[in-house]
């Protein structure tokens, strides 16, 4: 499938859990030269319809408050956007969010709703992933999530500089009724 421009609706979490994993994502880019980015997990990948972000954030924000997941395990895979990271449990709130921002995008994209929230994003050994993965504990069973940004970006993203173009578009608090 060639590359194309998308929006990724992404789930931001509170403090103090944003800045703990901030430091460990950051942490982690400085010893692997891989690109820093914001924690954040993906409830929605859909068509480039940057004119409708605002609204589509707007309806989904408001229709829902804030979520708290509990965080299942750190994992890892061969997947670049999913080097590293802790895999949460699928709740009926972001199962609802996620529907809730298809519905609002009017979008038939087929994304699979997989809550995990990416440490690292780089290519590295099969080892290396399997002991960093073992190496890194979170010191929270639960995470709150309580704003939604709408980011645009290239899919599948699949190097650094597909991470350095991405670009946030909206931003909402969960429960705003503010447009």
């Amino acid at each position: 499938m060639p590359p194309r421009i998308v929006i990724a609706y992404w789930l931001i979490p509170t403090k103090p859990a944003r800045s703990y994993l901030q430091s460990v994502i950051n942490d982690l880019a400085e010893r692997y030269a891989a690109p820093k980015f914001e924690p954040h997990v993906t409830v929605h990948v859909g068509g480039d319809c940057t004119d409708a972000v605002d609204e589509v954030l707007s309806k989904a924000a408001r229709d829902c408050e804030r979520i708290d997941l509990q965080a299942l395990e750190v994992s890892d895979s061969s997947d670049f956007i999913k080097t590293l990271f802790v895999q949460f449990a699928v709740t009926t709130q972001l199962q609802q969010l996620n529907h809730s921002i298809r519905t609002a995008a009017q979008d038939s994209f087929d994304y699979e709703l997989n809550p995990h929230l990416s440490l690292l994003y780089r290519r590295i050994s099969i080892k290396d992933r399997r002991l960093l993965a073992r190496s890194i504990e979170v010191p929270f069973s639960e995470v709150i999530f309580d704003s939604l940004k709408a980011v645009r970006c290239i899919s599948p993203t699949q190097s650094r500089a597909d991470v350095e173009a991405w670009s946030v578009v909206a931003e909402k608090p969960l429960g705003s009724t503010a447009v």
